[in-house]
């Protein structure tokens, strides 16, 4: 798996998906729709995807030794790596907004923790949506993405709306502990459970 994830870094990351992760610091930006962060790392995974396609990634992994679930995997790895990251690199300049602006976000949600729970399930539910579509057919990126996007949107949407309407509210310290457990936790079932369908449609895959 080693040697899979050096080639995902070799021929598979794209330069962008280094740049987007600096679009963390986005969080402080006052009185903004943060939850725009979560756009731009599944952008840099649909980048990631067209450079697997252009770089003709799949026939490459099929002559090696491997079984194609290993292939879905390292992927799969990359993906979640770089979102992972994208959270890990946001902590700091989440609590630095928290400080310099003590009215809070007019346009959305603070950055709290139940912030991050929330971005988390947001990028389960594009895994979910992206690659179980994407592992049908590799050379279609496009559509994949579109669904994905549409997706996220809509539970932004919904996230944003409620909260902005109070209709549960997330000021508590235990509150925001549950979201994040929750997010954690969501993120991980439903990327587990994308991993297990996208396998399944690789492996029906013809090349």
């Amino acid at each position: 798996m080693k040697k899979l994830l050096y080639k995902e870094l070799k021929l598979v990351l794209h330069p962008v998906n280094i740049m987007f992760l600096a679009f963390s610091s986005m969080l402080m930006i006052p009185s903004y729709p943060y939850f725009i962060i979560a756009f731009y790392a599944c952008l840099g995974i649909f980048m990631m995807s067209i450079t697997a396609r252009e770089n003709k990634d799949d026939y490459y992994s099929m002559m090696l030794p491997i079984k194609k679930s290993e292939t879905v995997k390292a992927r799969f790895l990359m993906a979640t790596f770089l979102e992972s990251l994208q959270v890990v690199i946001a902590i700091p300049f989440a609590l630095m907004n928290l400080a310099l602006y003590p009215a809070g976000n007019q346009a959305g949600m603070d950055p709290t923790p139940a912030f991050f729970g929330f971005l988390l399930v947001l990028f389960g539910v594009f895994n979910l949506i992206f690659f179980t579509r994407y592992y049908k057919d590799t050379s279609k990126v496009g559509v994949p993405f579109l669904w994905g996007c549409i997706g996220i949107a809509v539970l932004m949407i919904l996230i944003e709306g409620v909260s902005f309407a109070k209709i549960i509210s997330f000021a508590s310290p235990q509150a925001q502990l549950t979201a994040l457990t929750a997010g954690i936790i969501l993120y991980s079932l439903l990327t587990f459970a994308s991993y297990k369908k996208s396998v399944k449609s690789f492996e029906c895959m013809d090349f």
